[in-house]
Parts: structure tokens; sequence; C-alpha cells
């Protein structure tokens, strides 16, 4: 059988309404991007940057073997998140101690991919840091980001956005469909029709529309900014408007304003045309990042002179004049502020003294949500809570951001960032919770409980990274404040660590009396999670120690009490570990069945750590029938642990080992690394599907040679193939003209050959060895 070609990854935001002209834009862009690896497309706020980018992006993902991936920063306030954003936003899960810049490149190195970096303004020193690292580290990266300025790295090109064009009104009189044709005022007229359906331009309009986008200067976010006032006014009443309030500006004059003054007046204008209450929302709405829901919007910005019940009419009012974008996210609606109506927002609560007392509702908002979602972790609404939780991150750090910089909030930052303990591990953000954790602890040393359970937390995470000094000095102070204090289930906490650590580092025996201690820690506490989270690994200390009846029992016990909260993160591990132990007593059949339903529990939580290792554990479990699928099997593993930043846990090394030895010998050395390199380049839902048993077998037959040629050049072959020059080569794969020369020079030195004809024949012969190329 054989193996499809891997999907092509295109992890952009879906366009909320239609796109319009550009052009000649897009082809300059795609044209720059062919000669550098590195593009920024600057120009004031509003003009149409974002958009831009992501359209090109769109346009050119099947070019880029890797896919197309988006990093928005708007709403990254802290330099030193960069990297770590950047990292979440190409979906990788770093679990490991290492710098994460190189944990980020290493991932990185062999890919070939366009990353679209948003935003880069308000961090620039940091974003052409670490451009220039990628840039010189990563040969098949490049980079499309977009600035209000340069970026300032060698070998960047810069592309100044313009405005629309704008038609000339001085002139001749052009006729209305002409007109039409005009990128303005195709914009103009599409949000126009949004609002006033059946909206046109027509030979008596024709003169009003196109003064309107003249005096919007062309820019795209003023242009739809007024187009939504036709829902209330007509086209020569916006006219009006508009000239009277850019003649203040302005003293008078009449020419041409600078672009960021047009795009202020126009956000001005919508500020002045909201009610009071509305205003006032808005105001408040900026302290959020990353977006909001309703109940959000009415547990902070309520009070004050907006009554709870009217929140969610002024909120319909701010999507009806366009200052707030309404968003579907999964089962719920959710709001967000485009960034420059954010920023003037925030100006405007700055200026009525507000900001101070809204950062602390908005802080109070998501301790209270942090605290309702660690009570409901254990239960059947885990998987909707650890959503939510995902897609308030960008406020969780704002919130936590202000806790470490407003005078006396470092208990408050303490209890949110430990609340969320489960989250930063479900999420895989090991390295932000230790971070926070980190910068919280050291901002205060007062011998609280929050303090003595932020330590234990911490320590947890190292330990998860196998950072085990640090991890031990903080065990032990808190350790000391707890049993100072009297804190019993921080004393099983850290008994569960201290278990944890013993486990990672094949300590069995100490692993045993850990774990039973924090068992018996939390059922004194009657706290059921806290028993199964330590009974699951109690039972694999056993299973490692030939203890089968002994770990049979408490694997049990521990299914049965996530079983009876209807839970499935903890359950998930357990039957991944219990699985493991029913392979090792011999029931093949059984273990297979455990691991694929740990895979279906893990998938809402997309917790590819935990995917991963039931992967592996299902290559072991094919080695000694199965070598082929083993094979195929631990090279998908590997792409998942290398997207993890660190290696296997070392109490599975043993079983890894012993099972890859087992297939090799099953299947021969060449045969088994041809199996393999297939499962490294299955796609990640690929890789679950094929461990899943629902897609066909993609192992090679045993004995076929692998391709002497990488990945890139047989995709270069393959077009070869089809007959495309090196200047067509180039342009599809949007690389330089000499690179596709260089690749088809080194394509003909490997295969020893002389002629275009002989790769065509070559690759013909291959048939199913190469990958297909998505057309």
């Amino acid at each position: 059988m054989t193996m499809t070609a891997p999907n092509v990854s295109c992890r952009l935001p879906a366009e909320l309404n239609s796109f319009v002209g550009r052009r000649h834009e897009i082809a300059e862009v795609k044209r720059l991007l062919a000669d550098a690896r590195l593009v920024t497309l600057v120009g004031a706020g509003g003009v149409g940057k974002t958009r831009l980018a992501l359209r090109v992006g769109f346009d050119l993902r099947r070019n880029f073997r890797d896919g197309v991936w988006l990093a928005e920063l708007a709403a990254l306030e802290s330099p030193e998140l960069l990297v770590q954003t950047v990292t979440e936003s190409l979906e990788i899960q770093d679990r490991s101690v290492r710098p994460s810049l190189d944990v980020l490149i290493d991932h990185l190195r062999d890919r070939q991919l366009l990353l679209i970096l948003d935003n880069c303004e308000h961090l620039l020193d940091e974003c052409a840091r670490v451009t220039e690292t990628l840039m010189r580290a990563v040969p098949g990266l490049q980079i499309l980001a977009t600035s209000r300025q340069s970026l300032g790295v060698v070998g960047e090109q810069t592309m100044a956005v313009p405005t629309l064009p704008i038609p000339d009104v001085d002139g001749s009189r052009p006729s209305a469909e002409s007109l039409r044709q005009v990128d303005a005022i195709r914009l103009f007229a599409e949000r126009a029709q949004a609002v006033l359906p059946g909206f046109e331009v027509t030979e008596d309009n024709q003169e009003t529309v196109a003064r309107i986008c003249r005096r919007l200067d062309g820019i795209p976010l003023a242009i739809e900014l007024a187009a939504v006032r036709l829902r209330a006014i007509s086209a020569e009443q916006l006219l009006d408007r508009l000239d009277d309030r850019f003649r203040l500006l302005t003293a008078g004059a009449r020419t041409a304003m600078p672009r960021q003054q047009t795009l202020r007046a126009l956000i001005d204008w919508s500020y002045a045309l909201c009610t009071e209450r509305e205003r006032l929302l808005w105001a408040r709405l900026s302290v959020f990042s990353g977006g909001l829901d309703l109940e959000a919007a009415e547990q902070v910005c309520s009070g004050d002179g907006i009554p709870a019940d009217e929140v969610v009419d002024l909120v319909v009012g701010l999507v009806g004049k366009s200052v707030l974008a309404r968003e579907e996210h999964q089962s719920t609606v959710r709001y967000r502020l485009l960034e420059t109506i954010r920023q003037y927002g925030r100006e405007r609560l700055r200026a009525a003294g507000e900001e101070p007392a809204l950062k602390a509702r908005h802080r109070d908002w998501c301790d209270d949500l942090v605290s309702r979602a660690q009570q409901a972790w254990f239960g059947p609404d885990q998987v909707s809570w650890f959503m939510r939780l995902r897609a308030e991150h960008g406020n969780l750090r704002t919130a936590l951001d202000h806790c470490l910089t407003a005078p006396g909030e470092v208990e408050r930052g303490l209890d949110i960032a430990t609340a969320l303990r489960f989250y930063w591990i479900a999420a895989g953000s090991l390295r932000e919770g230790r971070g926070w954790l980190d910068r919280l602890l050291a901002a205060g040393d007062e011998p609280t409980a929050a303090r003595a359970g932020a330590l234990c937390l911490n320590a947890r995470l190292a330990v998860l990274q196998s950072d085990f000094a640090p991890a031990a000095a903080m065990l032990d102070e808190s350790r000391r404040l707890a049993t100072r204090l009297g804190d019993a289930r921080v004393l099983a906490n850290v008994a569960y660590v201290s278990g944890l650590t013993g486990l990672i580092r094949c300590d069995y025996p100490l692993a045993v009396d850990m774990f039973g201690e924090a068992v018996e820690g939390h059922r004194a506490a009657d706290a059921p999670m806290g028993v199964a989270n330590a009974m699951m690994y109690l039972a694999t200390a056993h299973s490692l120690l030939g203890h089968s009846d002994v770990a049979d029992v408490q694997y049990k016990e521990c299914l049965a009490i996530c079983e009876a909260r209807k839970e499935h993160w903890f359950r998930s591990y357990t039957l991944w570990v219990y699985g493991i132990e029913m392979w090792r007593r011999g029931d093949t059949a059984a273990a297979v069945e455990t691991e694929r339903e740990a895979i279906r529990l893990k998938r809402p939580f997309d917790d590819r750590l935990g995917i991963a290792q039931c992967i592996e554990a299902l290559a072991w479990m094919a080695a000694d029938d199965a070598a082929e699928r083993a094979a195929v099997l631990f090279g998908a593993s590997q792409e998942s642990w290398r997207s993890f930043g660190a290696p296997l846990l070392g109490y599975l090394t043993d079983y890894h080992d012993t099972a890859e030895a087992l297939a090799r010998e099953r299947l021969g050395g060449r045969a088994y690394e041809s199996g393999f390199r297939r499962g490294t380049e299955l796609a990640p839902a690929e890789a679950i599907a094929y461990a899943m048993g629902e897609a066909c077998e993609v192992a090679e037959p045993a004995g076929r040679a692998a391709s002497p040629l990488t990945r890139r050049e047989m995709e270069i072959a393959q077009l070869v193939a089809q007959g495309m020059t090196n200047k067509a080569i180039a342009a599809s794969l949007v690389i330089a003209q000499r690179t596709a020369e260089g690749h088809v020079e080194h394509i003909l030195n490997k295969l020893g050959f002389n002629s275009r004809a002989q790769i065509a024949a070559w690759v013909g012969e291959q048939g199913e060895l190469l990958p297909r190329r998505s057309p």
C-alpha cells in the first residue's frame, strides 16, 4: 500500500469578509519572496499590512512543504515571550530547559516554511534579533513580517504598503462602471453593501463616493469605518461630515493630510458617533488581550455608568459600528478589538484615569476564571474548561503581568499562576509557567501558603523538564514552609513531586515510597484528583519493579476514580501506562486497544505529548509481529518528540531500545530505515490515523532502497520530470532562479546523470518512493 502526500499546513485565520484589490502588491510581495528570505511590509496602522500578508501566505501555501504559519504579536506586551509565542504558533510544545530559541531552531532546521510575523513594531529590537538568528540557522525558513517600520536585519527586503488607489475626481468624469474597478471604490461599495443591501455605485452617487474615498486617502480601515455609517446616513451626509471633521483638524487647510491623522480622525468620529455608554465600554474593553466573550465584558466592564444588563446591547452597538469584530469560536461567540482601535480605547481609558481600576478588575476576572477552572478540572467539563483557558491565554498573561508590575499584587499573581497548574501541563506550556512562577517568587519572599504551593508547582514543572537541581531546592523550601504552616495538601504534593523525580530518574523504590505517601496525604485531605494522579504513577513504579498484581489493582482503582467523575485527562494517562503493563504481561491485543482508547481521550486536548507516548507504546507492541508497522510508528514518534524539544522520558528508554532493536532484526537495517523515514514524513493527523488503524499501511515493501536525494531535491526532481524550466521551478517554489539551478546541478551530480531527461526517467522509475507534491 502507498502513502498519500502529507497535507500542506496552512495555519492562517479565515477571512471574515472579502479581500479587495491589491493585485499589484500581491505580485510584488511574491516577487520579493522569490529573491529574499525576509520581507517586511511597512506602513501606517490601518493601511492593510496584515490582510496583504495573509493573502500572500494563503496564495503561496502549496509552495512551502511544511506550510505557512502565523504568529500574531499585537497583543504581546512582554518581549521575553516573543520566542515562546512564535514557538506556540508553530505548535511546538517545548518541554525542555534548553534555551527556547535553540529548541525553535532545532525544530525548524530541516523544514521549509513561511512564517508570518504580524505587528512587530512594539517589539522591534527583539523581533530583529530573533529573526536574524532564525534566518542564519534555518536555511529553509522564509519570513514575511508586518511592522510600522523595518526590522533593520541584514538581507531584509522592505515594501511600503500603499493605500488603495483612489480616483482622480478633478479631471474628466469617469463612468460609474470604470469607477467600480478602482480598489478604494470597490472596498467602500462592498462594505456598504454589508450594512445597506442593494447599495451600488451609480452615475448619481459616483462623484460623492469618489470624494469620500479620496478624503480618506484610500486607507482601507478608514474606508471600512466610514462605510458602516451608511446604515444611518446618506453618502452625501457622510461626505459633509468628513469634510467638517478634517477641516477642523487641519485648521481649514484642504491640502492632503498625513495618513495617520486621517485614520485618527475617522476613529475620533467613530468614537463621537457612539453613545456615552458605548464609548465607556470601548475604553474599558481595551484592557483585554486576544479577545473576550460576553460574560467577560459583563463582569469586567459593567458598573460605574454601565448597568450589567445593558452590556449585551452596547456590545451589539459596537459590533454594528465596526468597533468590535465578532468571531465564531467553537460553540461560542468572541469579540475582538482591532489593534489600532484597541490602542485608541486604551488612550481614552488612561486619559479618564480609569486604567488602574480596570486592570485590577480584569485581574479579578482572570483570578475567578482560573479558580472555577481548577474546581471543575476533575470532572465532565474538563475539556470545555481547557478550551476556555486556551482562548483566554492572552488575557491570563496580561493579568499575571499586572500582578508583577502593580504594587502589592504578587500574592494574587502566585495564586493565579498556581491555580493554572494543570493548564500549564496540558497546554505544553511548562517553560511559560515556570517563567511566571520564577518572576513572581523572586518579587517577594513572604512565608505564605501561596508561596509554598507556588514553589511546589514550580518544582513539578522543572521535574517534567528533567531540570532536577533547581527542582530539589524549590521542593525543600516548599516542604519546610508547608510543614511550618501545617499545610497537608502542599505536603502531599511535595511527596508527589518527589515520587515523580524518582520515577523519571529510574529510582523506582523511591518512587513507590513517595507516591504512596502522596496517595495517603491526598486521601486524608479528601482530594480525589490528587489521589488519582499519584496512584497512576504509583502503579507505574510497581509495574517497573515487576509487581504486576499490585500495579493491576492500583490501575483499576485509579480508572474507577476517574470514571466516577467522568474525567478524561488523568484517565487517558492511566490507560497509557496500564496498556504498557498489559503488553508486558503478554496481552498485546488488549494493550493496543487500551492505547488507542487513551489517544481518543487525548485528542480533544490536542495532547501531543500524550499522543506521542501512546504512539511510542504502540510501536513497541508491534515490534515482534508487525515490524514494518513498528518502524513507521517509531518514525512518527520521533517527529513528535522532536517537536517537544526534549528526549523520551528516562523510564521508557529501555522499552524503546529493546523494541527498536527487535524491529531492526526482524526487518533488516535498510527496510527498517525505509519504514522509519516514511513515519517521519507523516503529518500529525496522519500519524494518529495510522496508529489508530484508521489509515492504509504506509511502510514501503522490504528491501526498497531509500532515495539518495533530500526531500527538497526530490520535490525539484518531480518538477523537472514535469518539464518545468529552472525559472518555472523557481517561481513555483518561491526561490531564486540561481537556487533552483543549484538544486538541479546537485541532483545531476548525486544521480550521476548529465541531462534533465535522465532525471525525468529516474523519477518515473521510482514511482511511489517520491512523495507526491500537492497540486
